[in-house]
């Protein structure tokens, strides 16, 4: 027979989100946290190499305006160092290879003023979304029809205009342009306060990393909660017909309430008595996550500093399209960070890893010439292949979803209400916004067993 086990609050997920829930009311009550892998964390994820230095191989970083982020961070007693963002930055576009300065390459003036306009006409419809309902804006319908792809032919007047934004696209939602529905897309921009904010460093969501790592602020929020964190405890069942029943292979955990931190296509692998209610299936359903391989090369030195390089490429023809300066600070060896995303990722998922490992090293050394082709060290992390991920960095939206289903985003199931960044009105996809959708759903659960 299972054990039976009463708590006030159980916490479904002990990624950023759950942890942070967990950590405020535990101050009040007993709280139970379930989580399925054998670890915390969820999208935070760190790596040691050999000689003994740690890196992110999930979500890392942390910008102006994450102001909760910022805060859990030093509450925790770590600290923060800037990203390398000093030199010129790459472009490598139809086998020719220039620097440039700032957040667009260096391109043909017509296209140049292309990218600007686009950026421009991108960030201003976004700042007229409310974050709160992006399906009430009166153009809500007309832009949730198309994709971000639909809206870019009409506005790129050249291939290579289209090429770039692209980038910049893959980069924000690990995805394709024709994945991501344009009203989602001026969402995201406005809830992480503009793309431009999105896709920049200095200034911007790139700014920052953590001495330590993401992972590190994880597993420190997780040793304060102790016992309370039941790993290895993959949810089956959540009977939500009165309070909350949730079954596992091990117990049977009943609540007075509950919160959902997990990702949507996590949470459709649950089984529900009742049934969810058409609404919310039908949204979770239609929530699949991006698709994102995360690079890393480990060298002796950061030998691209030397050449007065940022770290920093774009290539829209390369397996690797952007890359980072991923070095510690304080630290002596070199790191080279890549993304592979969205289609490209979804090619290479599944494929030999030292295959995968050597097409990496190509773009690497394409853009920063033949040493990169020899690290001391190298790991990749296929977030597509996480079993209880499934991908990163968040949930998308198509075409259709925000103004059919959007209303029931954040709405409770009964006694259990919505946590996890996928719900967040505040940097949506981000840490931050993992910790906006914590302190939400936190609330609820307070006003509501207050009331008894």
């Amino acid at each position: 027979m299972a054990d039976i086990h009463q708590h006030d609050v159980i916490i479904i997920g002990a990624g950023m989100s759950g942890l942070r829930a967990a950590q405020l009311l535990s101050e009040r009550y007993d709280v139970c946290v379930l989580e399925a892998r054998d670890r915390v964390g969820g999208r935070a994820l760190s790596h040691t190499f050999e000689n003994g230095d740690s890196v992110d191989v999930g979500g890392q970083w942390v910008g102006p305006g994450q102001d909760r982020l910022y805060a859990l961070i030093e509450a925790m007693g770590m600290t923060t160092y800037p990203l390398w963002d000093t030199g010129d930055r790459l472009i490598l576009s139809r086998d020719r290879l220039s620097t440039y300065r700032g957040t667009i390459p260096k391109l043909a003036p017509h296209i140049l003023l292309n990218i600007h306009w686009m950026m421009t006409r991108f960030d201003a419809m976004a700042a007229q979304i409310d974050p709160a309902q992006p399906w009430a804006h009166p153009r809500a319908q007309e832009w949730d029809s198309q994709t971000v792809a639909e809206w870019m032919r009409k506005h790129a007047l050249s291939r290579r205009a289209f090429e770039i934004f692209a980038v910049g696209i893959g980069a924000v939602f690990a995805a394709e342009p024709h994945d991501v529905s344009l009203l989602h897309a001026l969402f995201y921009a406005r809830a992480g306060t503009s793309l431009d904010n999105l896709v920049s460093t200095t200034g911007g969501a790139q700014q920052d990393r953590v001495h330590g790592d993401m992972a590190g602020l994880a597993t420190r929020i997780a040793d304060g909660l102790g016992e309370r964190i039941r790993l290895n405890e993959p949810v089956r069942l959540i009977d939500w017909s009165k309070g909350l029943r949730v079954e596992t292979d091990r117990a049977i955990h009943h609540a007075r309430r509950g919160i959902m931190a997990i990702p949507p296509s996590q949470a459709m692998r649950i089984r529900y008595a009742p049934d969810l209610p058409a609404g919310r299936a039908g949204l979770w359903l239609r929530m699949p996550p991006g698709a994102c391989i995360k690079c890393i090369a480990q060298y002796e030195a950061p030998f691209w500093r030397e050449e007065g390089l940022a770290g920093q490429a774009v290539g829209p023809e390369l397996t690797v399209r952007v890359t980072f300066d991923n070095t510690e600070e304080g630290k002596t060896a070199g790191q080279l960070l890549g993304f592979i995303e969205g289609n490209e990722a979804r090619k290479w998922s599944g494929r030999d890893s030292e295959e995968r490992k050597a097409a990496v090293l190509r773009a690497f050394s394409a853009y920063f010439n033949e040493k990169a082709l020899h690290p001391i060290d190298y790991v990749d992390h296929d977030w597509t292949a996480e079993p209880f991920s499934r991908g990163c960095y968040a949930a998308l939206m198509g075409p259709g979803v925000w103004t059919a289903y959007g209303e029931h985003l954040r709405q409770p199931l009964g006694s259990l209400h919505m946590a996890g960044t996928e719900t967040a009105t505040s940097y949506f996809g981000y840490y931050e916004g993992a910790l906006d959708a914590a302190e939400r759903a936190v609330a609820e659960v307070s006003r509501a067993l207050e009331a008894g």
